[in-house]
């Protein structure tokens, strides 16, 4: 397929940008599986994403399990999501590997086969620094001009904490036009060093509060609960999108504080660092629990987790399929 003709911009990143897992059908956590992926559901999915309203797709992350895919279950993904979305909304893959040349090549094939953008990680056998984390970048946008760059910054995955100058410097790399981002608490710091250059996506229920700092520039987030159904995820993108524009917060902090609890149990004690050695786990669990999408059983070797932890993640999975629910019965 080919791709569009024109490299997206930070102008193009609007709205809900969801993440989907990596499906994986009934004997996916056996090593034995050499294709351990649905690809039915997966183009099941692109499509109900679509249809419902969401903005963009993102895949191929930490649950969407780009570490434990071979290269052969990635492109075969990356080529059904192109199809199946075929140009409806930009389609960003992940491509991130031990090494600047393999993650180049495999670019390199998302490119041919129209794909959009990827979400990008840094390589993870050396603690980075930022020189190093900065060229990464650099050397990727290079041999790859053609495709849109989300980093993906998630610092208990790359071992890098994502400083303001590392910010400052990659806001110069044009490719590079937003960013899957987890600290709110930095976010007005990271897009002034950054000179308005990377939309940075938070987490979807801070997105209101980042709309609030600045509701002309802070316009999109990445969305984890789209694939647990994507009716309220936008419903919530146009609440707050409605709220901007009014001044009007009502209906955004009215739907705040259900799903913040719906989500909660998704968190095991220790918060963030201690649900990231889990991550897999805890969201398929989740996924599955809330019956939108079939993100089946998870790869070796990141398989087990704490049962506790595990009723969590499925508790909040059920929590935002019943809002989901009453969404769509007006009950909301």
């Amino acid at each position: 397929m080919a791709r569009r003709q024109d490299r997206l911009t930070v102008e193009d990143v609007n709205g809900a940008w969801a993440i989907i897992p990596t499906p994986a059908i009934e004997t996916g956590d056996q090593w034995q599986t050499e294709d351990s992926v649905d690809y039915d559901e997966i183009a099941r999915a692109v499509d109900g994403l679509i249809e419902s309203g969401v903005d963009a797709i993102m895949s191929q992350g930490t649950f969407g399990e780009g570490a434990t895919l071979t290269w052969e279950e990635k492109k075969k993904m990356m080529e059904v999501m192109v199809e199946t979305s075929a140009g409806r909304v930009p389609i960003f893959v992940g491509v991130t590997t031990m090494n600047t040349r393999e993650t180049i090549r495999q670019l390199r094939h998302a490119r041919d086969i129209g794909a959009d953008g990827t979400m990008l990680g840094l390589p993870m056998w050396q603690q980075i620094d930022v020189p190093a984390a900065v060229r990464f970048y650099q050397d990727v946008a290079e041999a790859v001009p053609e495709m849109a760059i989300a980093i993906y910054a998630n610092p208990e995955a790359f071992k890098f904490d994502f400083p303001a100058p590392f910010w400052a410097q990659v806001a110069n790399i044009p490719q590079v036009i937003t960013c899957k981002y987890i600290n709110i608490g930095q976010l007005h710091l990271h897009t002034m060093v950054s000179k308005k250059q990377i939309r940075f996506l938070p987490l979807e229920i801070d997105h209101a509060d980042a709309a609030k700092m600045d509701p002309e520039f802070n316009t999109a987030f990445w969305s984890p609960l789209a694939c647990t159904g994507p009716e309220l995820t936008i419903h919530w993108r146009d609440s707050v999108r409605e709220a901007a524009k009014t001044g009007d917060w009502s209906r955004p902090d009215e739907l705040y504080p259900q799903m913040a609890l719906a989500l909660s149990s998704l968190f095991p004690p220790g918060g963030f660092a201690e649900f990231s050695k889990y991550n897999i786990q805890l969201e398929k669990a989740r996924i599955n629990a809330a019956g939108w999408m079939k993100a089946g059983p998870c790869r070796p070797p990141y398989m087990t987790a704490p049962e506790h932890y595990l009723e969590g993640a499925a508790k909040s999975g059920t929590g935002w399929a019943e809002l989901n629910k009453k969404l769509l019965e007006g009950t909301l």
